[in-house]
């Protein structure tokens, strides 16, 4: 008996898990590879807005640097939308309130803008991930739960027409097993795909501290 065959002769319930299990499927693979694709222009764009953008820090170019931030070449790099955040506030301060701060004030409101730019960016790393989780973990519950029904309507057939032989059951059976293998297939895709980015999504956190960290180096020194 092939899956085709299978697939006929399975019951309502036996199909619905396993669409059930095809969209968990087809919702792991699409977070996964939009991911990947953010992931993949976030460390292009952030490697080449570096040193562009201390290079125009170094000169003193504040308002170049802000235009380089802005740019759509860069919408996906999490440093430049980090080091936007810092640079704008800094400039409004300077340029409205900040005669009337203290050089620690200031440096205090530049760094609670850095911080959130920070949390925002670091959420919006983090969009769809915590779906891979949920998917590799209870995918293969939903196939046990297909396996179970799958064996109980087997025993059923065989109390219903009396025969208890191996080949009544055994086809069944097999329907049933391959709930408990579609549900395992789903599952262990989505734990390799969420183990990965998380791992990606850490390496950005220390990234934008790092940059975090030196921009404020860096408007401590101007204000000197």
């Amino acid at each position: 008996m092939n899956l085709i065959e299978m697939w006929h002769q399975m019951g309502f319930f036996a199909k619905a898990i396993a669409w059930v299990l095809f969209i968990m499927s087809m919702i792991s693979f699409g977070v996964a590879i939009e991911r990947f694709y953010t992931f993949l222009q976030a460390r292009k764009q952030s490697k080449l807005y570096a040193p562009q953008v201390a290079k125009h820090l170094k000169e003193g170019r504040l308002k170049e640097a802000i235009a380089l931030s802005q740019k759509k070449d860069y919408r996906y790099s999490h440093l430049a939308k980090v080091v936007l955040a810092g640079l704008n506030e800094y400039q409004f301060q300077a340029e409205s309130g900040g005669a009337a701060l203290s050089r620690d004030d200031m440096m205090d409101t530049v760094r609670r803008a850095i911080q959130r730019a920070t949390a925002l960016t670091g959420s919006d790393l983090k969009r769809g991930v915590a779906s891979l989780a949920t998917i590799g973990a209870t995918a293969p519950f939903v196939g046990l739960l297909g396996t179970v029904v799958g064996i109980i309507t087997a025993f059923q057939g065989i109390a219903a027409t009396g025969s208890g032989g191996l080949g009544s059951v055994s086809a069944g059976i097999s329907e049933a097993l391959v709930e408990t293998a579609l549900g395992l297939l789903v599952a262990i895709p989505a734990v390799w795909f969420y183990n990965y980015l998380t791992g990606r999504i850490e390496f950005f956190n220390v990234e934008m501290d790092n940059s975090s960290s030196e921009l404020v180096d860096y408007f401590i020194k101007k204000t000197a």
